[in-house]
């Protein structure tokens, strides 16, 4: 999801055709993004620490999130998977090409899209009980009636999310990413408010039995005006643009339908992306209601696993996307000529480099993940139980990290290869492995570690992904510098087991001496994390680590600019 700034410009220096003046356009392009990204990043972090604080994670956060999701959901099936693969590509072709720039196939485009989503959106808002049982079958009958209620007024959403997506797209083709990137700012301060307003009004500890209609509205008509909001500076920033919005309908021979065609392969890799999302959801909310009439009654479903979720997806995000962002067109452009030792090479190379970084941090995320947690979450109508759940879920992921990050890295390889049948067809083996073990841990684990179980699930599905994935992508490539990649892989694991003993005896004094309080939540993983460095550093460097010395040029030249 990130968004490429190699080609950000500002319309003055590129209409003067001077060099400099391009270049200073592009950087301040980056630089804006750069910036936006992080305090995006940033405040959404701190969304979800209100949201917390604020509902929990028990059976009211489950229902307020269950109904939260579902709009970025059917979002993701009708809109969100075509963007980058077809409408963006799609826009920038007729904008070149077209003798009126492409004015009227974007007006076709708008069109077509405010009425699809005005009658997806209100077919939703009817459907809303369907919806929330479709997603939450064992929710309990007043749980139920909370999240159906709360539906009402979040799938609304779903016209604004699906508009800012395409005004985003429309923006992007205008070399104007300022906007896209700082809008979802907008938004997480409202809910921010939204959800400090409530602990305010409401206090902490609700359940679906206690709050009121009052508060439900708050909760539900609060949220969707963050959207409403961020679809509205997108729309100015578009009219400001010089997009001028004139319906038209007259799709016949317009190149639509043909480049929707093209996405067919995409549309099932998303179909069944969700398709693990709805077996998540309801195995993650049935166990919570499971738990909640058990002596575990910390929260460990559908919202604690989304909390994890959160923070496991962070490195990722700062980390290998910045790298893939910068490899995947070199290796589109290496596919189009058929230079697949290139392909290979680059692959080969920012695994390796991100993994540097990933493998030390995945097993410090992981020994210190309950304190994390606990230190991050562990405030108003969640509890100190309640956080650590979600630290135990997380440290299950995180040993997935690497994994994860491998088997996305493989799939850009697919899409420059302009292959997207493969990885639809290998997501099918994935949901099919998540959901067996999902169920299992249904089935044969106690109500509170169900939800660890499917987090188990989940990562292990990217395991089997990336060997079947590595297999295909062997024979395509003559190789994909196999022993290479594992080689580093396993000297990077054995250069951190002295970090990972140092960790763990630096955790068990902390608690000794401490207890599990602030001191040891605090201290344990700066201690930890610090001496885990050295050590880390020290045996990469006797282990004859190559990727070192890369990470360090990156880092250097990162910190350079």
């Amino acid at each position: 999801m990130a968004t490429d700034t190699a080609n950000g410009s500002d319309e003055t220096s590129s209409a003067s055709g001077g060099g400099s003046g391009s270049s200073g356009g592009a950087m301040r392009s980056s630089m804006v993004m750069a910036i936006g990204t992080m305090v995006s990043r940033v405040t959404g972090f701190l969304r979800t620490i209100v949201l917390a604080a604020a509902l929990g994670t028990h059976l009211l956060a489950d229902a307020y999130n269950t109904a939260n999701t579902i709009p970025f959901i059917i979002n993701d099936l009708l809109i969100g998977g075509l963007m980058a693969s077809v409408i963006i590509p799609f826009l920038v072709k007729r904008r070149k090409r077209d003798a009126d720039g492409g004015e009227a196939t974007e007006n076709r485009l708008f069109t077509t899209a405010v009425l699809l989503l005005t009658v997806v959106t209100t077919v939703a808002i009817v459907a809303a009980e369907l919806l929330i049982r479709l997603y939450a079958s064992k929710f309990t009958p007043v749980q139920t009636e909370v999240s159906v209620y709360l539906a009402r007024f979040l799938l609304a959403q779903i016209f604004f999310v699906g508009l800012s997506g395409l005004i985003s797209a429309m923006l992007n083709t205008r070399d104007k990413f300022g906007a896209p990137v700082w809008a979802p700012v907008l938004n997480n301060l409202v809910i921010i408010a939204v959800g400090g307003l409530f602990l305010v009004i409401a206090g902490p500890g609700h359940t679906p039995e206690t709050v009121t209609q009052g508060q439900l509205i708050l909760l539900g008509a609060g949220t969707a005006m963050g959207m409403v909001l961020q679809a509205v500076v997108l729309l100015v920033s578009l009219w400001r643009a010089g997009f001028r919005w004139h319906p038209r309908l007259d799709l016949r021979g317009s190149g639509l339908g043909e480049a929707l065609g093209t996405a067919g392969w995409m549309l099932v890799y998303t179909l069944m992306m969700q398709l693990g999302f709805v077996i998540t959801a309801n195995i993650a909310n049935a166990a919570n209601v499971a738990n909640q009439a058990t002596e575990h009654a910390a929260g460990a479903g559908l919202t604690a696993y989304n909390y994890a979720y959160q923070l496991f997806q962070l490195p990722y995000a700062i980390i290998a996307v910045s790298l893939i962002t910068v490899l995947l067109p070199k290796m589109s452009a290496h596919a189009d000529d058929e230079r697949w030792d290139e392909v290979r090479a680059g692959f080969s190379r920012t695994l390796r480099v991100s993994a540097m970084v990933l493998v030390p941090l995945a097993l410090a995320m992981a020994m210190y993940s309950v304190q994390l947690s606990v230190l991050v979450f562990a405030r108003g109508s969640t509890s100190v139980a309640d956080a650590q759940n979600i630290g135990v879920v997380l440290a299950v992921m995180s040993l997935g990290l690497v994994p994860f990050t491998v088997f996305q890295l493989m799939l850009r390889v697919f899409y420059a290869m302009g292959d997207t049948r493969t990885p639809a067809l290998i997501s099918i083996a994935n949901v099919s492995v998540h959901a067996a073990i999902g169920w299992a841990s249904y089935f044969l684990l106690p109500p509170h570690l169900v939800v660890v179980g499917v987090a188990a699930g989940f990562m292990l599905s990217f395991v089997s992904g990336l060997l079947i994935a590595g297999t295909i992508l062997s024979r395509r490539l003559g190789g994909v510098d196999g022993r290479r990649v594992f080689g580093t892989l396993l000297r990077l694991h054995l250069a951190s087991v002295p970090s990972v003993a140092a960790g763990l005896g630096i955790l068990w004094f902390f608690t000794e001496r401490f207890g599990a309080g602030l001191v040891t939540n605090i201290g344990a993983p700066l201690t930890g994390c610090a001496v885990g460095a050295l050590l880390f550093v020290l045996f990469a460097r006797l282990l004859r680590i190559a990727e070192l010395k890369a990470a360090t040029d990156l880092v250097r030249a990162r910190l350079g600019r």
